[in-house]
């Protein structure tokens, strides 16, 4: 069975908004871990805005083979407002916990999520995340977009934790519960 990965740049209090901020930590050693990320997964899922601004960039990218790989991967995504797909995408215009679920059972590799923080929170109130990999920047940003929104509610458990040369903190969390996770 597949897992569902969220792979996630945050900041120190949450901010996840237009990572550009990221910029002055990225590092040969973020990029391993990135790539290592990339080449376990064999599918992405991307909201909308993510697709839209991915869909651009990637395949005019001249990084190798990690961008030879973002752009032959499969990527699903969910969405009302869009009708048609490049980049080798498929939209999911139905039941976006179903559509998961199943997809989840389809395969062995990852569904590797970046960025899309409202499929990110839908999909943790359908207790569809298996696992957070957080890479959380040595920044404060005050105001932004936050990963975890008003309402959400989960229990995780840290299976790996490494700090990079850079102050970077990757954090690797294990989803136990979302939906019926009562505090």
């Amino acid at each position: 069975m597949r897992k569902v990965i969220a792979a996630e740049y945050v900041s120190v209090d949450g901010v996840m908004e237009d990572p550009q901020w990221t910029a002055p930590y990225w590092t040969d050693e973020l990029a391993a871990i990135q790539r290592e990320l990339l080449f376990e997964s064999d599918a992405l899922l991307m909201g909308r805005v993510t697709y839209d601004e991915m869909s651009l960039a990637w395949p005019e990218s001249k990084e190798g083979d990690f961008a030879d790989r973002m752009n032959s991967l499969p990527k699903f995504v969910p969405s009302t407002t869009l009708y048609e797909l490049g980049w080798n995408a498929t939209l999911m215009p139905g039941n976006v916990a179903e559509e998961v679920a199943r997809l989840k059972n389809l395969g062995e590799g990852h569904l590797l999520i970046y960025g899309s923080g409202v499929l990110v929170q839908y999909l943790m109130t359908h207790d569809l995340i298996d696992e957070h990999r957080l890479m959380v920047f040595p920044v404060v940003l005050g105001r932004g977009k936050r990963l975890f929104g008003r309402g959400i509610k989960a229990s995780m458990r840290l299976t790996m934790s490494r700090s990079l040369a850079s102050g970077v903190m990757v954090q690797t969390y294990e989803s136990i519960c979302s939906s019926g996770f009562d505090t």
